[in-house]
């Protein structure tokens, strides 16, 4: 039997114990697994970050504004899986509330950057900040080469991609359309969209869930008071949080198709609350989706995601109290439809769109556009100089759904050939077509903790392990 043509992967020979390990991203991710590395073992860990202001936090935790808070209570954002109470902790020694506290994101990348900071006092020589972009990571000799853009080149036993999400893709009707860079905002994490705005202009805002009320809050406390449209085919916006809840986790998958499991959820929901329905299913939610078919993930993204995302990623009660209160006073108005056009007029963007189920397009004209369609993964698509180089070399392949990069069981990726890479590994949101729920910090936690485990303890028992 073709193993590679089924789909699978052939057990890897015997791996020695990382020694040196090269880290590529200095967010959340790549942070975390080389902390519970210098923890578990005598490894050397080069941790590579190409935005210096944002090493140990990454662009999700570097925000400064006061009104992005987090979407998980402070209670369950430990940076460290076996200590829970950690970043409670943390909080209480600077005299910060904690446990159902939403707190901000810009505290929250404090922590990660202290934590960051104490670890490099405690591990010296051992933990090493570079910063600086890799081009190209390379195998050779049973180790790997990462080529870095001031001409450097690192040599470590194993490399792992902690990239995090790449930017979001302009929808379809925008790619290629070639719009004012001071109209159209592609990437709101990588400017100062706010920038440059007349407080009375108009803004339409494509898409409606996370990455929108971020912007819209930003705008909102830098001063604007012009009308804002979010837009996303459903127009479904997140839902909040409610305190006092505690879901009793589920442990065995309730039903076997997708269809009973939506039919179970509803009936659950009809007894109780809806958020307890879906936070009780957490802990499965990994191994729900590595056992559904290729085909029943497709059905699940291309109907049920967009319901999913607003159940699952709610917001704090003070973000969507905020977000109620714009809505209730006028200047920002969630909408369902799906753009047709983009052209320039004078000093405004025409944008032609039709509203979900309406046969007719209507016309909104804007003088800023802001894609918050949120971070994407076909690699594909992707202008990062290291996918793309690793593409065409056909080292990384993305996964079969687009969703990021394909990995083997152990986090290895996997190549243009269907063969696991034996020194190239990835974590963090880029392995969701693999685990699905592995986004968010409860989520991630565990899977660094785990890696960090496999990779400096090579045990083998049947085939499996590094």
């Amino acid at each position: 039997m073709n193993l590679a043509a089924a789909g699978l992967h052939s057990p890897r020979p015997r791996l020695r114990t990382a020694t040196r390990v090269a880290i590529v991203g200095a967010g959340f991710s790549g942070t975390m697994l080389a902390l519970n590395l210098l923890e578990q073992a005598d490894v050397e860990v080069l941790l590579i970050e190409r935005d210096r202001h944002r090493m140990g936090a990454g662009v999700a935790y570097s925000s400064s504004e006061s009104a992005h808070l987090l979407n998980v209570r402070a209670g369950n954002m430990s940076a460290f899986a076996d200590r829970p109470g950690h970043f409670c902790d943390w909080l209480a020694s600077r005299g910060l509330g904690c446990d159902a506290a939403f707190v901000t994101r810009a505290t929250y990348g404090r922590y990660l950057r202290e934590t960051l900071a104490q670890a490099m006092e405690i591990y010296g020589q051992r933990l090493k900040l570079v910063d600086d972009e890799v081009l190209d990571i390379e195998e050779c000799g049973g180790q790997v080469t990462l080529g870095l853009v001031n001409g450097g080149l690192i040599e470590a036993d194993r490399a792992v991609l902690a990239i995090g999400n790449l930017p979001p893709h302009d929808p379809p009707a925008i790619a290629g359309a070639h719009l004012p860079a001071h109209r159209y905002i592609g990437d709101p994490w990588a400017s100062a969209f706010e920038e440059g705005l007349d407080k009375a202009a108009a803004v339409l805002v494509i898409g409606t869930g996370l990455t929108a009320v971020d912007v819209i809050l930003r705008l909102v406390s830098h001063g604007h008071e012009g009308p804002i449209t979010a837009l996303s085919r459903r127009g479904l916006r997140p839902h909040r949080h409610v305190d006092g809840l505690r879901p009793k986790p589920v442990l065995a998958k309730p039903a076997p198709e997708l269809s009973e499991l939506v039919r179970w959820a509803r009936g659950e929901a009809r007894r109780g609350d809806w958020r307890l329905v879906v936070d009780s299913i957490r802990p499965i939610t990994q191994m729900m989706w590595a056992s559904a078919e290729a085909e029943k993930r497709m059905r699940f993204l291309r109907h049920l995601r967009p319901f999913w995302d607003v159940h699952r990623h709610r917001l704090a009660p003070a973000v969507a109290d905020r977000i109620d209160a714009l809505v209730a006073s006028g200047q920002l108005c969630f909408r369902a439809g799906k753009i047709a056009g983009v052209s320039v007029e004078r000093d405004v963007l025409v944008i032609s769109w039709r509203p979900r189920g309406a046969a007719e397009p209507v016309v909104t004209r804007a003088t800023r556009m802001i894609n918050c369609t949120g971070p994407q993964g076909d690699l594909l698509r992707s202008a990062d100089p290291l996918v793309k180089r690793m593409l065409a070399a056909k080292r990384i392949r993305p996964d079969a759904l687009r969703l990021g990069l394909d990995i083997d069981r152990d986090g290895h990726v996997v190549d243009a050939r269907s063969r696991a890479s034996d020194h190239i590994l990835a974590i963090g949101p880029m392995t969701r077509g693999d685990l699905w729920e592995v986004v968010a910090v409860p989520d991630i936690r565990v899977q660094v903790s785990a890696l960090a485990r496999r990779l400096v303890n090579a045990h083998w028992t049947g085939g499996e392990g590094l």
